[in-house]
């Protein structure tokens, strides 16, 4: 359903999908998991599929909810809306008609901007050309090391609007990450129990990797046993930039 949400850089979440699969070491202590184990416990309707135990989890299958698509339409006002804050629309069991069903939703509602972040870049990229971009549709993929630094360039060859990265949790330097053609760049470190603790040069340096390729940066937050114990701020301040909107 859709829901106020606390994160930061965004104002709504919007879940046509739930369920995900484990696939690199950004995802290691995934708070969706976490979250989609408590609420199967509780019974919610969306999370009683349980997944592969070994890159998923209880409540965690991937689900697609076509019930759920035609919330937004019922959204008065304009929102920032997160499109599947827990799941990913480009996972290989989201099809191609659903994704389709999503794209032409957000089309229908141009009041609102929409953000869909993936892991799965190679099939972002191969799908591309088979999908019709909405104008309001920011289009991002996760990368918290150079290790993943291909997902940029998959980015690069979809035409979205808006084109920005995710490097939270950010588990390494950044600081020679390519930014060209891309639009927004969010940071931060990782919280819950087991948090690895994030490097302030590995975050200084990709601040000033966006300063030097003028892109904006989104410092989130630090980081530790809960999401806010260490603050946001970075050399004295916040970093609260958001993108400029470019016409197709």
């Amino acid at each position: 359903m859709g829901t106020r949400s606390r994160i930061e850089w965004t104002e709504m979440t919007w879940n046509p999908v739930t369920g995900c699969d484990r696939i690199s070491p950004g995802c290691d202590h995934c708070y969706a998991l976490t979250m989609a184990r408590r609420l199967k416990a509780m019974g919610a309707p969306g999370y009683q599929n349980d997944g592969n135990p070994v890159t998923s989890g209880p409540g965690f299958q991937l689900t697609a909810h076509p019930e759920l698509l035609d919330q937004p339409t019922t959204w008065s006002g304009s929102r920032m809306v997160f499109v599947n804050s827990m799941s990913d629309l480009f996972h290989a069991h989201v099809t191609l008609d659903f994704i389709r069903n999503v794209f032409d939703v957000i089309r229908a509602t141009p009041q609102h901007t929409y953000q869909v972040l993936t892991k799965r870049s190679m099939r972002l990229r191969r799908l591309a050309e088979h999908l019709e971009w909405p104008e309001n549709l920011w289009i991002g993929v996760s990368v918290e090391s150079m290790r993943y630094a291909s997902r940029v360039d998959h980015l690069r060859d979809v035409p979205a609007a808006v084109r920005f990265l995710s490097c939270e949790p950010l588990l390494g330097p950044l600081d020679q990450l390519n930014l060209s053609a891309i639009d927004w760049v969010i940071a931060g470190g990782e919280s819950g129990p087991s948090y690895r603790p994030v490097d302030v040069n590995w975050v200084r340096g990709l601040r000033d990797n966006c300063l030097k390729a003028g892109v904006p940066f989104f410092f989130k937050q630090w980081g530790g046993r809960t999401p806010k114990r260490q603050g946001r701020e970075l050399d004295g301040r916040t970093w609260d930039e958001y993108p400029f909107v470019r016409a197709l």
